[in-house]
């Protein structure tokens, strides 16, 4: 098995007891700690600032037998690294040429002491005075050494710890202040190729503290496209004058993914797996990352131990990564995205000048939330509905309900409506090329799909106005659409809209946007299963062709498309967190299935997004050529299948 299965890396933020200035037993107490992360398989702990000693001994600092005592205890603490197979970092003050300072020791799992890292920013205001007992990083030469329990030993605040067996993953340390500085060290490290920062911290609690602590952890992470664990002093501090409440995260480019209970006095673990190879992408392709300069750094390598996957995978996995769980943040969600494409729309209506626009409303859901736009536009540039002209075209496979259904819609919102049917048409078409009526293939389908356009531009032209398309990003990503058929229009108002969304933007609309009598007819769309209608329905007229037993389940293939294209993982490691995300819902073989599915189709399709029309986009992924995405209609997808 290799160092690090799919790129994880796990680690623990640790808060154990701690007594002020009692050094043995603290060090029994971070060695508990230590042993508590180990049995969750954590291959790093993080521990609090001057955790061996305790911050708050104030000018206990300055005696010997403090730092004496200090300096054993980090041997103690990395021969129980060594013994139990974990890495850890742990604040102590140092002695260095008459001069004492708060530093970060950093030990590997082999019980190696690895370097120490000082802290750069003092605090000396308000209820903090470091200034008065310790030397600051930025009164250190480069290149600096300490004699630290017998030997040498890396020491400053310019050291990186790139991991001895696994070098795509590099740690950096700042401790507490360095953070909340103007420039934190930390993103002079992550230029340098840290993607794990590391802070030792004693933050004090105060009224409202804790938001901004998170936001600021969340945002640094975000801004160095970094894991950020943040690991802070527990209420065992003196409290003199302040309380410390052992508020400690781990977080990951802005995410959050794991907390400690604040204020306790119990011992406060917290573990998550880091995906740093989720955050290589990130960097690969942030061009704002590869222009950014820095200092250099000393590269110490750190020996941990590989990944085990014990307790399953410790983060959460999104089914769903296009769509909030939070029906509050939902509905945020919807309310931006809906007004994104209206904007977007209502800018091409101004640019134009037309007349007026067309679309095909056939009654499913792409159709109705293209609708629903429009018609939010027009209102916008304070254009008549009326100069919307919303055509049903029934043809081979058109059921009832959703006729039914696009006739009401138009009515109701006050479209001008046209029916046209197409069954002639095509039956026309079929005989002129030779091909039997009564044979439902590829050429059956997509001629009554082009046999529509057609009729969209041609009325467009009659009105002076140009075809809104209907189609969404997860048929532009499967090619689920006809090329020069429902693949073509003039501006594609569902572009970056992934199917998932697209229901949950259309129930929207009837509880938000829409909520009189459109409302029932939107609801009933959105309860439709998804379908082209373009093979003959059933006896009793339902639909026969679904269109997710065909082309498999959009569940499935947005979750493909979000990891493929966002993230940039290969097809194993999409696999592997598909079994997590879909456990009970979709066994191990039909998500393998359809992930072969999607990945050929994604592939072969190109030519189809390379062609495509303007269309907004809304999310973080994107498939216009133009934009987020370019890639040759000749890529070979069988590295990716292999």
């Amino acid at each position: 098995m290799p160092f690090s299965r799919y790129g994880f890396l796990r680690l623990a933020v640790c808060v154990p007891e701690v007594e002020v200035a009692a050094v043995e037993a603290n060090t029994r107490h971070t060695i508990a700690a230590l042993e508590k992360a180990a049995a969750a398989g954590a291959q790093l702990a993080v521990f609090p600032e001057l955790g061996i000693t305790g911050y708050s001994c104030a000018d206990l600092f300055y005696q010997k037998r403090l730092l004496d005592a200090a300096e054993q205890a980090v041997k103690d603490v990395a021969d129980a690294c060594g013994r139990l197979g974990i890495a850890a970092v742990v604040g102590l003050p140092a002695r260095n040429k008459d001069r004492l300072y708060n530093v970060a020791a950093v030990i590997g799992a082999n019980g190696k002491l690895a370097g120490m890292v000082v802290k750069t920013h003092l605090p000396t205001n308000h209820e903090f005075y470091e200034r008065r007992w310790f030397a600051t990083a930025f009164d250190l030469p480069d290149g600096g050494e300490i004699s630290f329990l017998g030997g040498t030993v890396p020491f400053g605040a310019d050291l990186l710890f790139p991991v001895e067996e696994w070098p795509d993953c590099v740690l950096g340390v700042e401790i507490c202040e360095d953070l909340w500085s103007v420039i934190p060290p930390s993103s002079s490290q992550a230029v340098a190729g840290a993607n794990v920062l590391l802070n030792l911290s004693a933050s004090n609690e105060l009224l409202g503290k804790v938001g901004y602590r998170r936001d600021l952890v969340r945002q640094q992470s975000a801004r160095c496209l970094a894991a950020y664990a943040y690991c802070s002093a527990g209420p065992g501090e003196s409290t003199t004058d302040i309380v410390y409440s052992g508020h400690s995260l781990i977080c990951e480019n802005g995410g959050l993914l794991a907390e400690t209970e604040r204020l306790s006095f119990d011992v406060q673990v917290a573990v998550a797996d880091i995906d740093v190879g989720k955050l290589h992408h990130e960097r690969l392709v942030s061009s704002s990352y590869r222009e950014s300069t820095t200092r250099s750094f000393r590269r110490v390598e750190l020996h941990l131990k590989p990944w085990r996957e014990k307790g399953g995978l410790l983060r959460r996995v999104d089914p769903r990564p296009f769509v909030p769980a939070d029906p509050q943040r939902r509905t945020e969600h919807c309310e931006e995205i809906f007004r994104i494409q209206t904007v977007g729309l209502a800018k091409r209506l101004r640019h134009t000048k037309c007349k007026g626009i067309v679309l095909g409303l056939s009654g499913g859901l792409d159709s109705t939330l293209a609708a629903l736009v429009a018609v939010r536009a027009f209102d916008l540039v304070g254009m008549d509905r009326k100069q919307i002209v919303a055509i049903t075209m029934p043809g081979m496979g058109t059921t009832d309900r959703t006729r039914d259904n696009s006739v009401v819609l138009a009515e109701m919102l006050g479209l001008t409506l046209r029916e046209i049917v197409i069954r002639e048409a095509v039956e026309v078409h079929f005989r002129d090329i030779g091909h039997p009526p009564d044979l439902h293939d590829v050429t059956f389908e997509n001629s009554q799909a082009r046999e529509r356009t057609q009729i969209l531009m041609d009325v467009a032209n009659q009105i002076g106005g140009f075809v809104l398309g209907t189609g969404d990003l997860s048929e532009l990503a499967l090619g689920w659409c006809t090329f020069n058929g429902d693949h073509m229009s003039m501006y594609h108002a569902n572009a970056g809209v992934p199917k998932t969304l697209v229901r949950h933007l259309v129930e929207w609309c009837a509880e938000e946007v829409f909520r009189g009598p459109e409302a029932a007819v939107l609801h009933d769309i959105a309860a439709t299963p998804i379908s082209p209608e373009l093979l003959p329905p059933d006896k009793e007229g339902k639909i026969v062709q679904q269109t997710e037993e065909v082309v498999g389940p959009y569940s499935l293939h947005d979750f493909f498309l979000f990891q493929f294209v966002r993230l940039g993982f290969p097809p194993d490691k999409i696999r592997y967190l598909a079994e997590i995300a879909f456990d009970g819902e979709y066994s191990p073989e039909v998500i393998a299935k359809w992930l072969d599915v999607f990945i050929r189709r994604f592939f072969s399709q190109q030519f189809k997004r390379n062609a495509m029309p303007d269309g907004p986009k809304v999310g973080s992924v994107a498939l216009s050529p133009r934009g987020d995405w370019r890639m040759p209609s000749d890529s070979v997808s069988q590295s990716w299948l292999d």
